[in-house]
């Protein structure tokens, strides 16, 4: 696997992108049962993206985007299914951490759901901690918002 630093402009990230809202939707059933949080995940202000290469195949990515002075928000990130539970993800999020940190950032923060069962898990075991919901999450029941010190 090789980790590579990108923005988010990459077409790999694109694509990756479309995977995640196919497989959310699935799990949501259907887009517009997650309609209120897809223009929460526009990909505008992801300037900094980290993607996994298998070969010259991007299996995975996440990027983040400036939320205030001291936090980075983590956006979109997703694995595709069969790389899944062999470490990568733990080893994106490192990678994410870094570039973050790299660029004066002290928190990252994210949002997420408890129906997202394999992501909750691993932002826990990393040390991402359950916060209030900030900013457009505030009011929404099913998102969980975290955060972690680098």
């Amino acid at each position: 696997m090789e980790f590579r630093y990108t923005n988010g402009q990459n077409p790999d990230f694109f694509g990756l992108c479309r995977e995640l809202d196919d497989f959310l939707n699935e799990l949501a059933g259907g887009e517009e049962n997650r309609a209120q949080y897809i223009a929460h995940n526009t990909l505008e202000d992801v300037h900094d993206v980290i993607l996994v290469y298998d070969g010259e195949r991007a299996v995975g990515g996440a990027g983040f985007k400036r939320f205030d002075d001291q936090s980075a928000e983590v956006k979109r990130v997703f694995l595709r299914g069969e790389y899944r539970g062999k470490g990568i993800s733990r080893m994106l999020m490192k990678h994410l951490e870094e570039a973050a940190r790299n660029q004066g950032y002290a928190y990252l923060i994210l949002e997420t759901g408890e129906t997202l069962t394999a992501a909750m898990g691993l932002y826990r075991s990393i040390g991402y901690e359950v916060i209030p919901n900030y900013g457009p999450y505030v009011g929404m029941e099913d998102s969980i918002c975290m955060k972690k010190k680098l």
